[in-house]
């Protein structure tokens, strides 16, 4: 079922994942991306104030914005384009071997003063440790397509 503008009601909740984060990975994207050595290296992440190797926070979002693309809310039927995000906030670390899950809230929509044919849905993401624990949450604007329009 496609989803509209009218099917994201604030306090609808969509979950997610689970993904796997693997130490290969880890070090793939801080090479590429993040190449601090806690990132990259074992020993060097001991050392640190982490106490371990972990994952860059962008991987993470990364991971976080994966997870959504293989959600409902991927059936979003203008696709998930992203406006705005605001509090961006690492929580703790992800380490090697976490198993990752979210929840995406949808917390308010307005429609478009411009555009009728569209609304901006406001969404709260939230990324979970396979302990349950709050790794990484942000607030995002979304571009929804209106229904029949």
């Amino acid at each position: 079922m496609t989803l509209y503008f009218e099917d994201l009601k604030p306090g609808r909740v969509f979950k997610a994942g689970p993904i796997a984060v693997e130490p290969a990975a880890v070090r793939d994207f801080a090479q590429q991306y993040d190449p601090q050595a806690f990132h990259l290296d074992e020993a060097a992440g001991i050392a640190s104030v982490f106490g371990s190797q972990v994952a860059s926070g962008w991987q993470t979002a990364a991971y976080t914005m994966r997870m959504m693309a293989d959600s409902e809310l991927a059936r979003i039927a203008n696709g998930l384009v992203g406006l705005q995000v605001d509090k961006l906030m690492w929580h703790q670390p992800v380490k090697p071997g976490d198993v990752l899950t979210a929840e995406f809230d949808v917390m308010g929509r307005k429609h478009s003063r411009s555009k009728p044919d569209f609304g901006v849905v406001q969404l709260a993401w939230r990324t979970f440790n396979q302990q349950g624990d709050l790794v990484m949450s942000l607030e995002c604007a979304i571009w929804v397509a209106v229904r029949g329009q």
